[in-house]
Formats: C-alpha cells, sequence, structure tokens
C-alpha cells in the first residue's frame, strides 16, 4: 500500500516533468491519471498528493491561476537546496525514458546497478512523511544474523550508489547511520516521533565525508592537498568536497573532517595526489600506502 501511493506520487512528478513549462490542466491531469489507473482522480485527491509530494520530495507544483495550470515551480521547490531538487527531477525524467524505451533501446543504454534502496527505500520514506516509528531487521558486514533495531528515521542519504538511513536509535541512545542493503526487513510500529526542529540532513554532515557521522566534538580540519594537472582538472569537475577551493594550478584546499570515508578516497587517487596538510593525515596516507606496498612486495 505505502509503495504503491509514493509510486503515484512518483508518476504525478513525471507527467509534470514531460509537461514542462507549459504544465497541465486539471483534467489533463485527471485524463492522464485515469489511463494509468483505470479510475477517477478526484480534485481533492490531486491537492492532498500534490501536498505529500511537497513533503517527500520538496517539490512544488503550483496552479497559474491566469491559465488555470499546474506546473512544477523550481523556484520554489526545496528552495534550500535546489541541486537535490533538480537531481530528483532529473532520475525521475531519465528513469521514465529508460521504461519507455527499453525495448527499443535495447543493447543501447547502459547503467550501473544500484544494490541497495530498491526494496526500502519507499516504505522508509513514508515513515519519514509520517513520522513513524520503524523496527529494522538489520544484519552487519561481520554479524552472521540480523539484530532488530527500533529507529526514528530522520532522513535518507545516497553516497556511492548506496542509500542509507540517517535515524534516531533508540537502543544507542544517538544518531546511526544504516546501509540499506543490510536491512532485511522494516516493518511499522504504529508508534511515532517528534521530529527534531530544523533539523537538516545536509547541514548534519556539512563538515563530514560521505556517511560518517560527526563525533562529539571532531572539527573540520584544513586539509591541502597537490595533484598532478590532469588530476586538477577533474577534481574541479567533481570536488572531493564541497568545501574544496583551487588555490593554484595543482593546489587544493579543503576543510573536512578526515574520517576513514576520506582517508580511503584520498588512497583511491594513488600517486596523482598528495597531501601536504596536515601532517598527521599524511602520515596515515603514508602508513597505508605501505601496506598497501607489503601485499605486493615479492
Amino acid at each position: 500500500m505505502v509503495s504503491e501511493l509514493v509510486e503515484k506520487y512518483v508518476f504525478l512528478v513525471q507527467a509534470f516533468v514531460e509537461a514542462g513549462e507549459n504544465g497541465l490542466t486539471l483534467s489533463q491531469v485527471q485524463r492522464k491519471w485515469e489511463g494509468r489507473y483505470n479510475q477517477p482522480y478526484p480534485r481533492r485527491s490531486f491537492i492532498n498528493h500534490r501536498d505529500a509530494i511537497v513533503d517527500l520530495f520538496g517539490i512544488v507544483i503550483t496552479c497559474d491561476r491566469r491559465t488555470n495550470r499546474y506546473r512544477i515551480d523550481r523556484s520554489e521547490s526545496a528552495i534550500d537546496n535546489r541541486e537535490a531538487t533538480d537531481y530528483l527531477i532529473n532520475t525521475f525524467t531519465v528513469n521514465s525514458l529508460l521504461t519507455l524505451g527499453k525495448e527499443r533501446l535495447s543493447g543501447r543504454v547502459a547503467v550501473e546497478d544500484v544494490p541497495s534502496g530498491q526494496t526500502f527505500l519507499i516504505p522508509v520514506m513514508q515513515a519519514m512523511l509520517d513520522n513513524s516509528i520503524l523496527s529494522l531487521q538489520y544484519k552487519k558486514y561481520q554479524s552472521t544474523q540480523a539484530d532488530a533495531r527500533r529507529i526514528h528515521p530522520y532522513a535518507v542519504k545516497e553516497f556511492e550508489k548506496r542509500w542509507y538511513i540517517v535515524a534516531y536509535s533508540e537502543e544507542a541512545k544517538g544518531l546511526r547511520t544504516y546501509a540499506m542493503d543490510r536491512v532485511v526487513a522494516v516493518e511499522p510500529t504504529g508508534e511515532h516521533f517528534q521530529m527534531p526542529k530544523g533539523f537538516d540532513v545536509d547541514a548534519l554532515f556539512e563538515a563530514s565525508y560521505g556517511i560518517y557521522l560527526p563525533e562529539p566534538g571532531q572539527k573540520p580540519q584544513l586539509v591541502k592537498i597537490r595533484t598532478t594537472e590532469r588530476e586538477a582538472a577533474y577534481l574541479e569537475d567533481l570536488p572531493l568536497h564541497p568545501s574544496q577551493l583551487r588555490t593554484g594550478p595543482t593546489e587544493f584546499v579543503l576543510r573536512v573532517i578526515p574520517n576513514p570515508g576520506f582517508v580511503m578516497e584520498l588512497l583511491r587517487h594513488g600517486d596523482r595526489l598528495e597531501v601536504l596538510e596536515p601532517q598527521e593525515l599524511r602520515e596515515t596516507l603514508k602508513e597505508e600506502f605501505k601496506k598497501a606496498y607489503h601485499i605486493y612486495e615479492p
């Protein structure tokens, strides 16, 4: 039931994405709905769904009273995070094209498989919309069996082809992140939680890297790096972190917490990137490269 409802929200967003700036009249929306679901679509249902789309996706569908046409308002949608809204809309558009054209374009479109998020993303987002406490069956990589967790789902976050739940854990009495590909089962408890006022998942991870939550008292550090000319061009297009600034032809500075995820990202660049400061981070990378070298040493 939950997945069907959110799928209908996605269908509406796709309909308005395809309509573009011209938008749709209510009667056009109703005809599209009836053609898809073979059932009437009262105006009240559309208004309720439109409100839910704002709450769930941050996408605002406005009505131009002069023409009585509805369209996605990009100036109002997720005004604090326009890039995320554009990403979401573009994703819907691409998914729609892939679905409609998969037969005609067979063998001509290649996409990477995302191992998580497909099964549990929709019920988790619906629980976020309802502020509903969830019971998770969660299996860590090191565990042989799943453990039960009661969580308050605050947000979802995508990172490196994986979806994560950012939630308050009743067992841990604090914030935790849960990889959706490690979730075995999700059950609503029928109980509700109070969402913290002003919670912003982007602000929470602003100084961190990836899905590592900042630890109490942990502060970002100024990280200086030097790269090759070729790597500098890549980093200009795809920064390591939102704080990244270019200070020279091949030099950058970032203000970030050097957590294990950030260390792994730096190691991935190999000899194309050198950490200049801080010295502690520089030493950490040196030791990690030594370990890797000894694996291959005769």
